[in-house]
């Protein structure tokens, strides 16, 4: 019975605020939009139409917000304006009460409040639509964040997502713009992204692994997990004191350096994207506090790890490739990564893609690079890609979304900020490790020890191939023939390219002494 009030509340609450609007320019069934404005007389439909999904999300609660903040992620599937809108969503979420989150912690650890943390702070310090933060002191001294799950969050989150699957459905089958849209693909999207955050194990892994991957980095801090007292409900972190970054005059009266705290957000960003393929991908102000300690003083703190995205080195190519050809003005090139990348069907007319390529990127060129967003180009690719019916990678999504997140923040903090000029070396350097010799020397040393055990074996299969041509082992000769030939290719690029760089040298030597007389 609840789950039919709670489909009824929603049904009226999406003809209220006027979403079916959204879609009924194309329904096929003319009597259901007539049924609809009936059912709805009187309601006001003044406002924008992404004004009015973001009310009804707001109305409909914190796992409607959660869905909404997903979906303005998804710039490749959704209109501008109402993309911007969903963006401006917060988890505006009153906090439970302390006793209930004492007792989740209590039950976690089988043991009372007093003997886990000396001190804890019953007013919560944060709350948000899956979890709120308490801070605490353990036993041994150390400050630390209390990270607990909202209660009966998976049972509220599996009849919300039942009835967005069951209006997905009628969604599809109703409306040509809401199969283009996908909402069967989408709400699965949500569910697997809300399951994932409902796991505080699996954000306490990404914050470790975060760590791990910029601790050689001075520009950033992440806190310290504490894994004795982290669990799939409760998480505990080394507690990090800073100030937004959003509150610029207190950061300016400090003396932080805004142009510097750009720059170094870029490097940040730009290092987790190219370097490690491992990047946090909700990177929003409300994420990101500015150190302030003497001894760590304007270093970024990133928190909430619930959102990561990772790259694979195809991937990695493919953006470091597409942004060089684009700032070259090499159309051809960029759709041709396209095409090579599998995304755009093999049979794509390189002319054409490359034609409408060059008309969402030319304009770009009559501004200054300080100007340039490389997010919105990465999302004008994405939305050019979409009429030749690529499929854009999730990875990709969650890399643009963060993208636009990251220079929307530095701009804010120094409006002359150039993008293109941080990221540029990240692009050349990366390019120049994939086709340099220590790239090379890394993949013989990275394969040697499979080689060791395969080459051995090579003449007793080869002889058993000689004495037995009937097949038997044909297989695992082939793939070990296969492996000696890979072997003999890059043992000779290492010794063309070390000839080759001996020879430059001595060529440079040579030209430097006839210089000297």
């Amino acid at each position: 019975m609840m789950r039919v009030f709670r489909g009824v509340s929603i049904v009226w609450t999406v003809l209220r605020f006027g979403l079916d609007e959204l879609v009924l320019s194309s329904f096929e069934r003319p009597w259901i939009r007539l049924l609809t404005r009936m059912v709805s007389i009187g309601r006001n439909l003044k406002a924008p139409r992404g004004e009015r999904l973001r009310q009804a999300l707001e109305k409909l609660g914190p796992i409607f917000v959660k869905f909404g903040q997903v979906m303005s992620t998804r710039r490749d599937l959704l209109p501008p304006d109402i993309a911007d809108e969903l963006a401006r969503l917060q988890d505006r979420v009153p906090p439970f009460e302390s006793a209930v989150a004492v007792a989740i912690i209590e039950k976690a650890y089988g043991r009372p409040l007093e003997q886990i943390f000396s001190t804890f702070e019953q007013t919560p310090v944060a709350s948000a639509s899956i979890a709120q933060v308490h801070f605490a002191v353990l036993h041994d001294g150390r400050e630390v964040a209390v990270k607990v799950l909202r209660p009966n969050m998976l049972p509220a989150i599996e009849k919300d997502l039942a009835l967005m699957r069951m209006m997905a459905g009628w969604v599809e089958s109703a409306s040509a713009d809401g199969k283009r849209l996908k909402p069967r693909e989408v709400v699965a999207e949500f569910d697997k992204y809300l399951h994932d955050e409902l796991d505080l194990l699996r954000e306490a892994a990404n914050a470790a692994q975060l760590r791990r991957n910029m601790q050689d980095l001075q520009l950033v801090m992440i806190p310290e997990m504490f894994w004795d007292y982290c669990m799939p409900d409760v998480m505990v972190m080394e507690r990090m004191k800073g100030v937004p970054i959003s509150q610029t005059q207190r950061l300016r009266d400090a003396g932080a350096d805004m142009k510097t705290l750009a720059r170094d957000g870029v490097t940040i960003f730009f290092t987790q994207v190219f370097r490690d393929g491992f990047f946090h991908a909700d990177m929003h102000p409300g994420n990101i506090q500015v150190s302030l300690a003497p001894e760590t003083f304007g270093r970024h703190i990133l928190l909430d790890f619930g959102i990561v995205g990772t790259l694979t080195e195809v991937d990695k190519e493919y953006l470091a490739q597409n942004f060089s050809a684009f700032f070259q003005r090499d159309y051809k090139r960029v759709a041709e990564l396209h095409i090579e990348s599998g995304w755009v069907p093999a049979h794509t007319r390189v002319d054409e893609l490359e034609a409408a390529i060059r008309a969402c990127c030319e304009p770009y060129f009559d501004r200054p690079l300080k100007e340039i967003s490389l997010g919105m180009v990465l999302m004008r690719l994405f939305q050019t890609s979409r009429r030749f019916q690529v499929e854009i990678q999730p990875q990709l999504v969650l890399l643009q979304k963060t993208l636009l997140n990251i220079e929307g923040l530095g701009r804010e903090l120094d409006p002359e900020l150039d993008l293109w000029s941080t990221a540029k070396p990240f692009l050349e350097k990366w390019m120049l490790e994939q086709v340099g010799p220590e790239k090379l020397l890394a993949q013989l040393k990275a394969e040697a020890p499979a080689y060791a055990k395969l080459l051995p074996a090579l003449p007793r299969l080869l002889h058993q191939y000689l004495k037995a041509p009937s097949g038997i082992n044909r297989r695992e000769l082939d793939v070990l023939l296969a492996e000696q030939k890979r072997t003999n290719k890059l043992l000779q690029s290492l010794i063309y390219g070390g000839l080759g760089f001996v020879l430059g040298l001595i060529a440079m030597q040579f030209v430097l002494r006839v210089r000297v007389f």
